[in-house]
């Protein structure tokens, strides 16, 4: 990322149009989901927003499952579309990461990426997606995406989670506090729970620090702990982490802050001593400024993780810390920047994110 004259994101506008594309699962395309589309395509309408798909987004769990390459061919006819400003994803999964080959060994794909000015939005499996770009010098958007945000099967989108995606029709800073409820995951997301509100719960804790600096500030990096674990744990991603450098030892890690947000697995505390331990063999943690860690899913695990988190990062005594943000796989969810400036403040229980702050 070093010497590179990163472009500022173009903030959204009414009339803007966005695409939705299915990167990792095609879940989007089946249509036991089409309830949920429709409900989706309508919210982004009331905003005053044009949305399409890109062309295999609609085809289905199993033709985006065995097509890799054509999931890759979409990134890219969604960045050339001259209508696009923004870039949707339709949801998460597992394998994006065989989307990456298609894309950076092609050079007329990469000069089509790097000279190209839209926003992209995703999480979960998207992180792999957001390495890419982000190694590339191309900042982007984590934190929401299609169908499990916008598509919310209530008679309206959560609340925090829609004034986050409304900051992404404005310029300048962004301030989050943590969300006054938090919700659980839905059991079930057939159209008999249209309208049906998730279950709510007050929130207890705030923005936790596990340790370090009440304040602190960098330029945001990460995504998906799970994700990015995969990149050092799974055969086929450790060769491509290596050979394109998403996530290794030749990454910047120097006054940047990694966001690390757990999935909807719900991994055991033991699980994700290992995750962590992967991760850190990079020298990662010796050279962040930070680290911000999501609130899990459910808050299920919350307090083995808090003790976790403790005892693991107390290795690292230069590292701030903060637990419990509203991001990724829990519900609600903000959405940041990365590649932008980060200041967390826990006295004052803020998360500022610098739009198009670089440095």
């Amino acid at each position: 990322m070093k010497g590179i004259n990163m472009k500022k994101v173009k903030k959204l506008k009414e009339g803007d149009t966005v695409t939705i594309v299915s990167l990792s699962s095609g879940l989007l395309g089946e249509k036991y989901c089409r309830h949920s589309l429709e409900i989706g395509l309508k919210r982004l309408n009331d905003m005053g927003l044009r949305t399409k798909f890109s062309p295999n987004a609609l085809k289905g769990i199993e033709f985006i499952k065995n097509n890799p390459q054509e999931r890759a061919n979409d990134l890219i006819w969604a960045f050339k579309d001259e209508d696009t400003s923004m870039i949707l994803s339709a949801i998460g999964g597992f394998d994006t990461y065989k989307t990456i080959p298609y894309i950076l060994e092609n050079k007329e794909y990469l000069s089509i990426i790097k000279n190209t000015n839209k926003i992209f939005l995703g999480y979960s499996d998207s992180t792999i997606n957001h390495l890419m770009f982000n190694m590339l010098g191309i900042s982007s958007f984590y934190g929401q995406s299609f169908l499990p945000d916008i598509a919310e099967l209530d008679s309206s989108m959560l609340e925090y989670s829609k004034k986050a995606f409304l900051s992404l029709f404005k310029e300048g800073k962004i301030v989050y506090k943590p969300s006054k409820f938090w919700y659980e995951e839905r059991n079930s997301f057939g159209a008999d729970q249209i309208n049906i509100p998730r279950l709510a719960h007050k929130e207890k804790y705030g923005y936790l620090s596990i340790q370090g600096k009440n304040k602190f500030s960098g330029i945001l990096i990460g995504g998906c702990l799970e994700s990015i674990s995969e990149l050092f744990i799974n055969e086929d991603e450790i060769k491509i982490n290596q050979k394109y450098n998403l996530f290794t030892e030749k990454t910047d890690f120097k006054n940047k802050i990694l966001l690390l947000e757990t999935s909807e697995l719900k991994s055991y505390a033991k699980e994700i001593k290992e995750m962590l331990q992967k991760i850190s063999e990079t020298g990662c943690f010796n050279q962040l400024t930070g680290v911000i860690i999501g609130k899990p899913q459910n808050e299920t695990f919350f307090f083995e993780y808090k003790n976790l988190f403790t005892k693991f990062f107390s290795q690292f005594p230069n590292l701030s810390v903060v637990y419990n943000i509203n991001i990724g796989h829990a519900y609600p969810k903000m959405i940041l920047q990365l590649l932008s400036k980060i200041e967390i403040d826990i006295e004052n229980q803020t998360i500022t994110n610098f739009k198009n702050q670089f440095n």
